[in-house]
This record gives structure tokens, sequence and C-alpha cells, in this order.
């Protein structure tokens, strides 16, 4: 891959913006399980962000395709920088949830840009190894952002760690800014997004799913095995408490070291772009990352629950530079938008869906067993996904970008 400033811009910038994710992530999870000691409070945090992506999917991939996507990413990022800056103020479960809902709506215009971004930046021939060098940052941050949390929570507290994860969106935003303005966007086509717009870009979006069948299918097995996987991630920390007895510092630190499996199979991912198939970064990456969820959560020992993770970061990174490659080539970058918030509603109807079921459950019932069940059914999902890529290589694998 042909080394640009652009590319490391862009890979710097996402991977800065990622790690405070995590940082935040951790230290919403412990901010929320020390005000209620509920695992349901806790799962309410993954169910108020797919809320609001829910209500911003109905006009989101409207705005998005008719604006400046480097404009939307910078704003997307100071914004959110701002509402979590004054989120450590609120002591109310449900002033927390409603500036997890805002900061999730602004995100909701993020990652539709952020993919255009990357479509019309990076070269095709160079899409693959960019995006398993992104997913190696994704791992490192999956790596260091918990770690860094926890070590910054036991010298301080989760409000330090949100102010991290503040400044984390003010860097990205001015990493994009220096970014070159790789699209024109007619000024007639930013006119106030109405109703009738709103529902003739669904039918677009319809009417191009509706001619790939295979592509179509492959997205609804992939979403569905991948919203149980999200639900599953919204008892990781409840599950690691209340059944291994972790401490908060080790829960952040055990996060941490889960992330060298993650690194190791994005460098592997990487240099393998060339030698394996497009369809086996997909499936056996998918369907080996569910797998290792069911041995998380059917673990005995906290050893065992820790390797499984390990593991688990490995093959997901496979997975996901394989259906970020596959998504970039076969999504028209005019509708990108359109498609990616469309994609974002379903999944996230879904994963609410899950979610609720999961932390109802575990309520009722014992958290290993719920989650052991959730993880073998997201395994026969990942199965279906393989199966489908494997019967269907030959068109998924050229399925052409028509603009």
């Amino acid at each position: 891959m042909t080394v640009k400033k652009e590319y490391v811009l862009l890979l710097t910038g996402l991977g800065v913006s990622n790690l405070g994710n995590w940082i935040y992530l951790i230290a919403l999870n412990l901010s929320v399980w020390h005000l209620t000691k509920s695992p349901a409070a806790v799962a309410g945090i993954y169910i108020v962000g797919p809320i609001a992506r829910i209500l911003c999917s109905f006009f989101a991939g409207s705005i998005i395709d008719r604006h400046n996507k480097k404009r939307l990413l910078i704003w997307s990022d100071i914004i959110r920088g701002v509402i979590i800056c004054i989120m450590p103020f609120f002591s109310s479960i449900w002033g927390i949830y409603t500036l997890i809902f805002l900061t999730s709506m602004v995100g909701s215009f993020f990652h539709p840009s952020s993919t255009f971004m990357i479509t019309k930046i990076v070269q095709t021939e160079d899409r693959p190894r960019f995006n398993a060098i992104n997913s190696i940052l994704s791992s490192g941050c999956f790596m260091i952002g918990p770690a860094l949390s926890g070590a910054i929570i036991a010298i301080s507290n989760t409000s330090v760690a949100m102010w991290v994860n503040a400044v984390t969106f003010f860097l990205c935003a001015w990493m994009i800014s220096l970014l070159p303005n790789v699209e024109e966007v007619n000024e007639k086509a930013r006119s106030f997004v109405t109703l009738s717009m709103i529902k003739s870009d669904f039918q677009q979006v319809w009417q191009f799913i509706k001619l790939k069948p295979s592509l179509r299918t492959f997205i609804l097995l992939y979403s569905l095995a991948l919203m149980i996987a999200y639900s599953l991630d919204s008892q990781e920390m409840s599950f690691l408490k209340d059944f291994h007895q972790v401490s908060d510092t080790v829960y952040g630190v055990i996060v941490g070291i889960t992330g060298i499996g993650a690194i190791l199979g994005g460098i592997a991912a990487a240099a393998f772009v060339k030698k394996i198939s497009l369809i086996t970064y997909i499936g056996a990456g998918f369907t080996m990352t569910l797998f290792c969820y069911f041995i998380f959560y059917f673990s005995q020992s906290l050893v065992s629950a820790i390797i499984a993770f390990i593991a688990l970061g490995f093959f997901m990174a496979f997975s996901n530079t394989g259906y970020a490659t596959l998504y970039q080539k076969s999504i028209p970058t005019s509708i990108m938008g359109r498609f990616g918030s469309t994609l974002s509603l379903f999944e996230s109807v879904v994963q609410i869906g899950f979610t609720l079921l999961l932390g109802l459950f575990a309520e009722w019932f014992t958290i290993r067993l719920v989650t052991s069940i959730f993880a073998f059914l997201g395994c026969i999902l990942a199965i279906s996904v393989y199966v489908h890529l494997m019967k269907n290589r030959s068109s998924l694998q050229m399925e052409e970008v028509t603009e």
C-alpha cells in the first residue's frame, strides 16, 4: 500500500477518536454500575444509543449524502466532545441517559461519513490493507483504551476519564480538518430535508438492495449475528464482576489485555490480504469471533475467559477487515450515507430487542446461562453467514460499485 499523507491523517484521526471511545465506555459502564448496582441499568446504556440512532436514521442519511462529509465529521466530533465534557456533572441516571442519547444522535452522522471519506480518499487497491491497518489501530485502542481508562480511574475518577475522551474527539476533529475536500456538493442539493425527500431516499436504497439478493441476504444474516454480539457486550462487565468477582481496576486491565489478540489479528490480517480470500476473511473470521463469545460466557474460570477474549479479538480483526472492504466495494458512494443510515436503523431496532431480552433474562435467571444461550445462537447465525458466502462466492466477490 502506498503511504500517503491523507492515509496517515485519516488513520490517526479515526484511531484517536476510537481510543477515546474505549476510555469513555469503561468509565460510563462503571459510573452507571456504581450509581445503580443493576445489570439492567448498565444494559440501558446499550439501549439508549440504538434508540437515538433509530430516530436519526430516518433523516441522517438524507443529510449526509447532501452535505460535505468532511464538515459533518468535524462538527460531529466537536459536539460530542462538548456533551461528554458536561456528562460528569450529572448524578441522575436519567440525566446521563439523556446525554448518551444526544451523543449517539450526533455520532449517527460520523460512521457513514467516515466510510465515505475512506472510500473516496483510499485507492481501491489499497483498501484491504488500509482496512487491516485501521483494524490494528482499533485493536490497539481496544487494548490501550480500557487499560488507560482503568489507570485514570484508579488515580482519579471516572469524570477525568470522560474528559480525556472529550479531548480525543477534539483532536480527531483537528486531524479531519487537515484532509482534502474530496467532494463537490451541489448547493441546491443542500436544501432542507423534507418528508417526501426522506421517503424517496428510502425507496432508492430499497431499489438498490432489491437488485442484489446475495448482498441483501449476507447483510441480513451478518447484522443479526453482529447485533447478538453487541447485546452480549452489554453484559460483559456485569458477567466479569458478578460471576468472576473482579474489581474495577482489574476489569479495565482485563479488557486491555485482551486487545493483544486484536492487535495480533490486525497484523495478521494486514499481512495476508493478498493470500487469503475476502470470503474467508469475513466467513471464517466472523464464525470464530462468535464462537469465542460463546467460550467466554461459558467459561468456568477467569483464565479461560481471558484466553477466549484474546482469541475473540484476533478473529474479529479478520472479520472487520473483510466486511469493511466488501461494504466499500459494494455500496455506491452516491447513496452510502442513506444506505448506512437505513442499515443502522435496522440494526438498532434489532440490537434494542436483543439487549432488552438479554438484560431481562439476566435479571430473572443467571448471567452465565443467558449469555451462553445467546452466544450459541450467534454462532449458528455466523455459520449461516459463512455458508451463504461460500455458496455465493462468485456473485459477492464480483459486486461492482455503480454510481
